[in-house]
């Protein structure tokens, strides 16, 4: 019963995030469409002739009723067919993949850096309950948290990259062909925004899960049975707590995936962030639908798998099902 409790609730986690996918490309295709000026005519300019513009129309399938470009488009996608870009003219696959990987690449540094570091500070600050050190790291991450995250990446640069330092590059130079691994001293300052960006929210909530779990019951009860400390924190608090957390950390590392787009700005970095800017100024639909419906995918897939590990990670849900 408890494996077919757990494999039950996958299942119908899986199949309403697929759901959720399709709501999604109902809106961008219907908000892509909704865009004010005519694609063909973006693309060929307006010297174009009346039979250029039919001609690219029809190869768009513009001509189409709606619901049949809908169906083109999404059915493309299932067959991993993502289109070809308007202003690039080659297909939306082969433009994106380097962008794609110097953003994924962005994304897990700062990943694996923060979320460690900020369920440390929050357990730490739960043990340290009203000490110096939850006092002091309670300030930080609420200054920290109000920043926005093109702020910070200013505030860097100012201090490391060109007024006081100057000890860092002030953007991330990957030359065509060249990847971002690289140049890692270029990739200080990106990922270091977004570490600072991530880590106080996580923190935050595992401090408070943990003070939670901490007062809770059944930890009190395994002091009382003569458990060592260690033992009562590492067995019975850490597991309960950080299962809440798993939703924010879901929630976080989402928001690397696409507020990544403003930190790449500010650090002139190739990754999807240009090439989603790009396409919106250039009526370029086919890019802009795939990263918009790629990052709606990051997000369900990571609350997906959020709710998987909470219920997996935590001994009193797993009982329920």
């Amino acid at each position: 019963m408890f494996g077919g409790g757990i494999l039950g609730f996958i299942i119908r986690r899986v199949l309403l995030g697929l759901a959720v996918l399709l709501a999604v490309s109902i809106v961008v295709f219907a908000a892509t469409q909704a865009l004010p000026g005519d694609p063909a005519r973006a693309t060929l300019g307006r010297d174009a002739t009346p039979a250029s513009l039919a001609a690219l129309r029809h190869k768009l399938h513009l001509d189409r009723p709606v619901l049949d470009q809908y169906w083109t488009w999404i059915s493309g996608l299932v067959k991993g067919n993502f289109g070809t870009s308007l202003a690039a003219n080659e297909p939306v696959s082969t433009l994106l993949h380097d962008r794609l990987e110097n953003t994924a690449f962005l994304v897990f540094l700062s990943g694996i850096i923060s979320i460690p570091l900020a369920l440390t500070i929050g357990a730490y600050s739960a043990l340290k309950r009203d000490g110096i050190f939850d006092t002091v790291t309670s300030v930080i991450s609420l200054a920290l948290a109000a920043l926005p995250e093109f702020v910070v990446g200013v505030g860097l640069v100012f201090f490391f990259a060109t007024q006081v330092f100057k000890v860092l590059p002030a953007i991330t130079n990957i030359p065509p062909g060249s990847y971002a691994w690289d140049n890692l001293t270029g990739m200080v300052l990106p990922v270091t925004t977004l570490v600072i960006a991530v880590t106080p929210y996580v923190s935050r909530i595992m401090r408070a899960s943990m003070i939670e779990v901490l007062e809770s019951d059944y930890v009190e009860m395994a002091r009382l049975k003569g458990l060592p400390e260690r033992t009562v924190i590492i067995r019975h608090a850490l597991p309960n707590a950080i299962g809440p957390t798993f939703q924010v950390i879901a929630i976080n590392l989402a928001y690397l995936a696409g507020g990544v787009i403003v930190v790449e700005y500010v650090f002139n970095y190739a990754g999807i962030g240009g090439a989603l800017v790009d396409g919106v100024n250039n009526r370029d639909l086919p890019v802009v639908q795939t990263l918009a419906l790629l990052i709606a995918a990051i997000y369900v897939l990571l609350n997906v798998l959020a709710d998987i590990g909470t219920i997996l990670v935590t001994p009193r849900l797993r009982t329920r099902l």
